[in-house]
């Protein structure tokens, strides 16, 4: 028998958020316990019935059956195109500034691969996402955390990275609509972002993923709408949480000619594109009914108004999200985010994501999701107001 030993890349890695709340929701179910999952941003709602249907008819089609481009079908882009047109006003060329991707996450996790040398740094937000830490560790780099505080309204604070910093830095990730703070991002930072880019030969890495999930007639930014943006990054989109595709695999990214180009040359030696029926569908969703993003924005809001009321009520601080569908608020004084969320587990059957599991600067926090019915979220209120804190 040889001796199996994971890469040093692997053993550097803390245990993955989710997998770990996965275990943790087994273990409670296993005990017969009724879950209230809060915990993975994972929509509930089904895929809108236009969008299956046109699927289904272009998986009949034999021409789908092939290999795909790995860019990504000319069509799909040009719908991404007219969608950036429609929505933020940006004009983009959809051969060489948009390139398909199988999830966000995937171009995400790829991107460090084409720009990334060992030792160069990577500015990543904290508490945030770890794929954008994971992916510069994959790729020989180091991350350097630009924390995310609520005096700073969740946005990093750029003057405060250090010279040393900045002089190896070549990358930074961004995201807005954000995760999992729910904050927004302003236009004014987003010109303070180009400025500091071009000034320090950084290139930005936007995750607009949570673009359209947003209350009381809230419109974020793109990035890319900021003058100058397309000289200095890209933005990463995803069909997942708008449309409710998680599990389809379909997003793109989008800006920088020469930045996407990179991205492409990655994914051409990795993977073999999407599935073009998907891409179909994806046409299908941009370009199709609308009505789904209102109806998901009034399920949204309703579930919303339920748990931050709630919240309230049992004294907990708390501010209703402009957008996205997580709620992000401090834990009760004499808890830490871990034992608060051990607490909801342990004592109502909620799950909920601790914020430090996000980064340091995310203790003191917890996030939940509004991916459960408004008749679940009540009951998730009702329990925790039994525990009494």
């Amino acid at each position: 028998m040889i001796t199996i030993e994971q890469a040093d890349r692997l053993k550097q890695l803390p245990p993955y958020l989710f997998a770990e709340l996965d275990r943790k929701k087994a273990e409670a179910r296993s005990r017969g316990v009724d879950v209230i999952d809060l915990g993975v941003g994972d929509p509930d709602l089904p895929t809108p019935g236009n969008i299956i249907e046109e699927l289904a008819k272009a998986a009949r089609e034999p021409r789908y059956h092939r290999y795909p481009s790995y860019t990504g079908m000319n069509e799909f882009r040009r719908a991404v195109s007219r969608w950036y047109k429609k929505r933020t006003g940006v004009e983009l060329q959809p051969i060489q500034e948009v390139v398909s991707l199988i999830g966000s996450k995937e171009g995400i996790a790829h991107i460090p691969l084409a720009f990334i040398n060992p030792g160069d740094v990577v500015l990543v937000p904290s508490p945030a996402y770890p794929v954008y830490a994971i992916a510069t560790m994959f790729a020989g780099g180091i991350p350097h955390e630009m924390p995310l505080v609520k005096e700073n309204n969740f946005l990093p604070d750029l003057d405060a990275i250090p010279a040393d910093i900045l002089d190896k830095a070549k990358m930074m990730f961004l995201n807005y609509p954000n995760n999992p703070t729910a904050a927004p991002a302003t236009q004014d930072f987003f010109r303070a972002v180009v400025g500091f880019a071009e000034k320090h030969n950084i290139m930005v890495c936007h995750d607009f993923a949570y673009s359209e999930m947003t209350f009381d007639g809230y419109v974020p930014p793109s990035f890319l709408e900021t003058p100058g943006a397309m000289e200095v990054g890209i933005e990463f989109h995803s069909l997942s949480k708008t449309y409710n595709m998680t599990g389809w695999r379909i997003g793109w990214a989008a800006g920088n000619a020469k930045i996407i180009g990179g991205l492409g040359r990655i994914k051409s030696n990795i993977d073999s594109g999407i599935f073009e029926a998907i891409q179909v569908a994806g046409i299908e969703a941009l370009e199709g009914d609308q009505q789904c993003l209102a109806d998901m924005r009034e399920i949204y809001t309703q579930r919303r108004d339920i748990l931050v009321e709630g919240l309230k009520k049992l004294g907990i601080n708390v501010e209703p999200p402009k957008a996205t569908f997580y709620v992000w608020f401090e834990v009760p004084a004499g808890y830490t985010s871990a034992s608060f969320a051990a607490l909801l587990l342990e004592k109502s059957g909620i799950v909920a994501t601790p914020g430090n599991g996000f980064g340091a600067p995310g203790e003191g926090y917890v996030r939940m999701a509004l991916t459960v019915s408004k008749e679940r979220l009540s009951e998730a209120v009702d329990r925790m107001a039994e525990i009494g804190f």
